[in-house]
């Protein structure tokens, strides 16, 4: 910079003898204030961009642009792909042949090759079928509630809201 410069060239005068202390400090002032001044505004940039901590699909967008945020609101909700899971609805009659950890085969339309998944959790209590339900057999009776996790890489793969087949072993 140019502050830099005069600092310099002030400072060799300063060392041989005829340039004032004063001058010298002066120089060195500006140089700083100037360096300072630079810090400030790289700091500024980078608070322009912010990285996620993590990987992930972007669920929801709670800000569109051109809308104030006041520091520290989030503005995007991210879903980690470790995150992503697919809730099956079994019958009663089917619920007590799984066990959390059990392996289960999902395919989806459209994907040749099938997902391999387990059981994270099954649930105690039965419910009356969600309204939207992707299943062959009748909707009309209670069934249980099966969470099925992946691989983070496999679950990548995966859609929220996806409709899918699950075959469990």
């Amino acid at each position: 910079t140019m502050a830099e410069a005069d600092f310099k060239r002030q400072e060799q005068l300063f060392r041989s003898g005829p340039v004032a202390a004063q001058d010298f400090d002066r120089a060195r002032s500006t140089r700083d204030q100037d360096r300072e001044q630079l810090r400030q505004k790289e700091w500024n940039l980078a608070q322009m961009k912010q990285d996620a901590p993590k990987a992930g699909l972007i669920f929801d967008t709670l800000f569109r642009e051109g809308e104030w945020v006041a520091a520290g609101k989030p503005v995007l909700m991210l879903l980690p792909p470790a995150n992503i899971k697919v809730r099956a609805f079994v019958s009663g009659t089917e619920v007590g042949a799984l066990r959390v950890g059990q392996e289960a085969r999902v395919t989806v339309d459209g994907v040749a090759a099938p997902f391999d998944g387990r059981i994270s959790y099954i649930s105690q209590r039965a419910e009356y079928t969600p309204p939207v339900i992707y299943s062959r057999e009748s909707r009309s009776k209670l069934v249980f509630m099966v969470e099925l996790r992946f691989d983070p890489a496999v679950a990548a793969s995966l859609h929220p809201g996806q409709p899918v087949d699950v075959r469990f072993r």
